[in-house]
C-alpha cells in the first residue's frame, strides 16, 4: 500500500470519527435532583418531557436522569401525589448536560395523578390515600388505624382472588365465602369480631354479588373501628370496613400482561394498558381487564369469569380535572359447599373429627351454577377553588345481579332420631333472580387553612344514598338428604332415604338430584318473590384536624343521617355519629401516639311480634356502637420500617334480638348488648435492599353481655378466631450472577374458632391451622417468572359462621408478566 492511499483511508476514517462524535454531540441530557418542602423521602416522583416520550421517576435521593433528548424548547414537568405540580421552561443545545434542581411543595388536594413505582424500595409498605379519612392525613397524623394492601405485594404473592389478597391485613379472617345469592352474595370477613363485605369502591359504595376479581385493585385499605362518621353504615361494619383502591390512568405510554396457569385447571389472562390520547396528555385512558378459569379442589365445582375495567382522566386545567372508573363482571360459578349448623337443638358433632365430613365431596354439580354479573360507574370532579380550598364532586352507580341455582346443607338430625352415629343434612335449594340497583352522590369540600397559629385540615360532606332491591327469585325447595356418620348401610337407608329394597340402597349418602332438568322440575312448583325494597339516605359530616403544635393535632367530626325505608311500611329514622382522634409525635414524622373514640351504627329494619294469630308491629331505633382505641405508629429509616401497635375496646348498645318459641311465638327487643376488644400488630419493613417483610398478629375477645339468655356469656359466632397472624417475607438479589432471582415465603396461622356457642346448641370448634406459602422468581423491569405453592403441607382448613365451609388444598401456580 502506497502513501497516498494510506493517508486516503486515513482521512476517510478521520472523516467517519469526527462525523459519528457530531451526532454524538447533537443528543442532550438532563439530571437533577428533587426535593420536598415537607422532607419526605423524595422517592417516586414523575419527571416527564411534556410532548415527548422521555419520562422517570426519581429514586430514593430525589435524583433523575433523561438522556439522548434531540437540542430545542421543552417543558420539564414534575409531579407527585399531594404536591403541587411544576413546569418548568428549558431550552437544550447539542450535547448539553443540563442540571436541573426543583423543590416542590405539598398542597392539601389529591386529584388525579399517578406514579409508578418502579424504584421504590419498599414496595409493601403504607401508601397515603385521602379516601382514608376523605383529608390529605399522613398514616402517623391519623388517629385511625388502617392496614393497606399494595398492588406489588399481591403479584409478589400471585393472587388471582380477593380472599387471598385479603390474607395479607392482620385481624380480618374468612367468615364465609362469596354465595351469589342476591343483596349479600359477596364474601364475609371477621374484622375485629363483626362481620365485614368489601362494599367500598374509591371510598364509594361498590356492590357486588359475587367474588371480586383483583385485576383493577392498586391497593386495598382495611380501615379498622367503627366508621359510620364518615362513611355512614351502607359500606361499613361495627369492626370497620374494606376499601378498594382502583387502578387511575397516568400520563405516558406503558402497561403489563399476564399469564398464571395451576392446579385444579386455573388459566388466568390479564392486561393492563395505559395511553395519552392527546398530545399535551391532559386526557388518558387505561384499561384492565381478565379472564379467569378454574375448577375445584372438590368432585365438583368451577368458576369463569371475564372482567373488563376502562378509566379516562381529563385535566382540563390546573384547577379542574375529572376522573370516570368503571368495571363490568361477568361472573359464573357454583356454589361453595356450605354445611349449616342447627341452630335451635342440641349439635350432633362437636368438632371436624366428630363430624368425619370428607372436605373432597361438594355435594353439587357443574350443572347447577349460578350467574353474579355486576356493574360499576364511578365519576369525580376535582376543583381548586382557591389555595386553601378544593371541592370534589362524587357520583357512583352501581348494578349486582344474581341469576341462577343457591343451594345450601341444613342439619336436621333431630327429625331422624332412629340415626345414633352422624349427622343428616338437608339441601335446601332455590333459584335466584334478583337484582341490586344502588347510587351515591357525594360533594365534598376540602380545605387547609389556619386560623392564628392553628392549622387546621377540614372536610366538609353531603352524602346521598339510594338503593332498590328486587327478588324474583323462587322460594326454597327441599332436594334430599346428605349423610354423613358411620351407621351401618340399612339403618341409613331406611330412615333417612326411606329405601327398604337393598338392591336400591344407596351408598353415596345422598339422594339429592343435582341435574339441571331435575332441579327446574323441582323447583317448577315453588312460589315465586315478587319483592321490590327501596332504602334512602341523606346524610351530612364535617371532619377537622387542628394543630395545636407541629406534632399535636386532635381531630373532631360528627354526621347527622336521615335514613328511610319503603320495606314492611315506610319508616324514617336519624342517627347522630361522632368521632375524636388525638395524636402526639414524640419524633415528628417518625413516631406518633394516638387515641380516638369512633362510632358506628345500623338502621334496623321493622319487624312483627307473633302471639298465636295476632301480629304487631315494632320499629327499632338505630343500632350504636362506640370504640375507644390507644396505640402507636412508627415510619423509621427512612420508610424503611412501618409499624403499627394497638389496643381497642368496643361496646355495642341498644342490639335488637327475638325470643323464638315456635314460629307463633316470636319476640322482638332492643335492649341486647355486646363488647368486643383486642390487640393489632403490624410490621412493614425493608431492612436491607431486595427484602421485603410484612407481618401481622390479632387478639379478639368477644362475648355477649345481654341479649338471648342462649347466648349470653357466649361468644358471637362472628368473632372467628381468638389469634391470628399472617407474614410474608420475599428477598430478590441485587447483584451478581443471581440479580434478579428471588425467594418468597410466609403463611398464616389462625386459632381454634368457635362458630357455634350457645346454651342450646353447645359449641363446634373449628381446629387451629397454619398455612404455608412459598415462592420462587426472576425478572427485571420487563419481565417476570414466577412459582408459587400454596398450603405447602395440604392442611385441610376451613372457616364458618355457624355454617362450615372447606378451603382450598395444596396448589401450585406459574405466573409470566412481560411490562412495556
Amino acid at each position: 500500500m502506497n502513501v497516498k492511499s494510506t493517508l486516503t483511508i486515513l482521512n476517510l476514517l478521520f472523516v467517519l470519527l469526527f462525523s459519528t462524535a457530531v451526532l454524538a454531540q447533537e443528543k442532550a441530557s438532563i439530571k437533577g435532583q428533587i426535593t420536598l418542602n415537607d422532607n419526605q423521602t423524595p422517592d417516586n416522583i414523575s419527571v416527564h418531557l411534556k410532548g415527548t416520550r422521555f419520562a422517570t421517576v426519581t429514586d430514593e435521593k430525589g435524583n433523575y436522569s433523561l438522556k439522548n433528548i434531540n437540542p430545542g424548547a421543552y417543558t420539564l414537568k414534575i409531579s407527585a401525589i399531594g404536591y403541587q405540580s411544576q413546569e418548568l421552561k428549558i431550552n437544550l443545545t447539542n450535547g448539553q448536560q443540563l442540571i436541573q434542581n426543583a423543590t416542590i411543595k405539598s398542597r392539601s388536594e389529591k386529584l388525579t395523578e399517578v406514579v409508578i413505582n418502579h424504584n421504590k424500595k419498599n414496595t409493601f409498605a403504607k401508601k397515603e390515600n385521602q379516601q382514608i379519612s376523605k383529608l390529605p392525613l399522613k398514616n402517623l397524623e391519623n388517629p385511625q388505624v388502617y392496614t393497606t394492601i399494595t398492588a406489588e405485594l399481591l403479584k409478589d404473592q400471585v393472587v388471582t382472588n380477593i380472599d387471598d389478597a385479603l390474607k395479607n391485613a392482620p385481624g380480618v379472617q374468612p367468615l364465609w365465602t362469596s354465595t351469589g345469592r342476591g343483596s349479600d352474595g359477596a364474601g364475609y370477613f371477621a374484622l375485629r369480631g363483626f362481620a365485614v363485605q368489601p362494599r367500598a369502591l374509591n371510598g364509594l359504595p361498590g356492590i357486588s354479588n359475587g367474588s371480586l376479581d383483583p385485576a383493577n385493585i392498586e391497593k386495598i385499605e382495611v380501615i379498622k373501628g367503627p366508621s359510620g362518621t364518615l362513611f355512614g353504615n351502607t359500606i361499613t361494619s361495627y369492626g370497620g370496613l374494606i376499601n378498594i383502591t382502583t387502578k387511575t390512568p397516568y400520563d405516558h405510554f406503558g402497561g403489563e400482561i399476564n399469564y398464571t396457569t395451576g392446579s385444579y385447571g386455573l388459566n388466568r389472562v390479564t392486561a393492563d394498558v395505559n395511553t395519552p390520547l392527546n398530545d399535551d396528555k391532559t386526557v388518558n385512558f387505561r384499561i384492565n381487564t381478565a379472564y379467569h378459569n378454574e375448577n375445584s379442589f372438590q368432585d365438583a365445582g368451577f368458576r369463569k369469569a371475564f372482567f373488563v375495567a376502562p378509566s379516562l382522566s381529563y385535566k382540563a386545567s390546573d384547577r379542574l380535572s375529572f376522573l370516570i372508573n368503571t368495571e363490568f363482571l361477568s361472573n359464573e360459578a357454583t356454589n361453595a359447599t356450605m354445611l349449616f349448623l342447627t341452630r335451635s337443638t342440641t349439635l350432633r358433632a362437636h368438632n371436624m373429627n366428630e363430624l368425619r365430613y370428607d372436605n373432597k365431596r361438594s355435594y353439587t354439580s357443574n350443572q347447577l351454577s349460578i350467574k353474579t354479573p355486576s356493574f360499576n360507574l364511578q365519576g369525580q370532579m376535582f376543583y381548586k377553588i382557591n389555595d386553601s380550598w378544593t371541592s370534589l364532586t362524587a357520583i357512583s352507580k352501581t348494578s349486582a345481579k344474581s341469576d341462577g341455582y343457591y343451594s345450601y346443607l341444613f342439619e336436621g338430625t333431630a327429625s331422624f332420631p332412629a340415626i345414633t352415629d352422624g349427622v343428616v343434612f338437608g339441601r335446601y335449594i332455590n333459584n335466584q333472580n334478583s337484582t341490586t340497583l344502588a347510587t351515591d352522590i357525594q360533594q365534598n369540600f376540602i380545605g387547609d387553612f389556619k386560623i392564628g397559629n392553628m392549622r387546621n385540615r377540614i372536610v366538609v360532606g353531603l352524602d346521598y344514598f339510594n338503593r332498590q332491591i328486587i327478588d324474583n327469585g323462587t322460594g326454597y325447595a327441599l332436594n334430599g338428604y346428605v349423610y354423613i356418620g358411620n351407621d351401618d348401610l340399612q339403618t341409613v337407608n331406611e330412615n333417612v332415604f326411606g329405601i327398604t329394597d337393598p338392591a336400591k340402597y344407596i351408598t353415596t349418602g345422598d339422594n339429592g338430584k343435582l341435574s339441571k332438568n331435575a332441579t327446574d322440575a323441582l323447583l317448577a312448583g315453588a312460589t315465586v318473590n315478587n319483592s321490590k325494597t327501596k332504602q334512602e339516605v341523606y346524610s351530612a359530616y364535617a371532619s377537622d384536624v387542628i394543630d395545636f403544635l407541629p406534632n399535636l393535632s386532635a381531630m373532631a367530626s360528627l354526621r347527622i343521617d336521615r335514613f328511610m325505608n319503603a320495606q314492611n311500611g315506610s319508616y324514617n329514622q336519624t342517627a347522630l355519629s361522632p368521632k375524636f382522634g388525638i395524636v402526639y409525635q414524640p419524633i415528628l414524622n417518625k413516631v406518633s401516639l394516638f387515641a380516638n373514640y369512633m362510632n358506628g351504627f345500623t338502621n334496623v329494619a321493622p319487624q312483627e311480634d307473633i302471639n298465636g294469630t295476632t301480629r304487631t308491629p315494632r320499629v327499632f331505633n338505630p343500632e350504636q356502637a362506640n370504640q375507644l382505641e390507644f396505640g402507636t405508629k412508627l415510619d423509621l429509616f427512612e420508610d424503611k420500617l412501618y409499624a403499627s401497635f394497638n389496643y381497642y375496646k368496643i361496646k355495642v348498645t341498644d342490639r335488637v334480638y327475638n325470643i323464638r318459641n315456635s314460629a307463633t311465638d316470636i319476640t322482638y327487643y332492643q335492649d341486647g348488648a355486646q363488647n368486643n376488644e383486642g390487640f393489632e400488630a403490624e410490621i412493614i419493613a425493608n431492612p436491607i435492599p431486595g427484602f421485603n417483610i410484612v407481618a401481622g398478629y390479632s387478639y379478639v375477645d368477644a362475648a355477649i353481655k345481654k341479649g338471648d339468655i342462649n347466648t349470653v356469656g357466649y361468644r358471637p359466632t362472628s368473632a372467628g378466631a381468638y389469634n391470628t397472624a399472617n407474614l410474608w417475607a420475599s428477598y430478590r438479589f441485587q447483584q451478581n450472577v443471581l440479580k434478579g432471582f428471588g425467594v418468597g415465603f410466609g403463611g398464616n396461622y389462625s386459632g381454634e374458632n368457635k362458630i357455634t356457642h350457645g346454651a342450646v346448641t353447645g359449641t363446634f370448634t373449628i381446629p387451629e391451622y397454619t398455612v404455608l406459602n412459598s415462592s420462587v422468581f426472576y425478572g427485571n423491569d420487563k419481565f417476570n417468572i414466577t412459582l408459587k405453592i400454596d398450603n405447602i403441607t395440604n392442611t385441610d382448613t376451613y372457616d364458618g359462621w355457624s355454617t362450615i365451609h372447606p378451603r382450598n388444598m395444596r396448589s401450585a401456580s406459574a405466573s409470566f408478566s412481560y411490562k412495556f
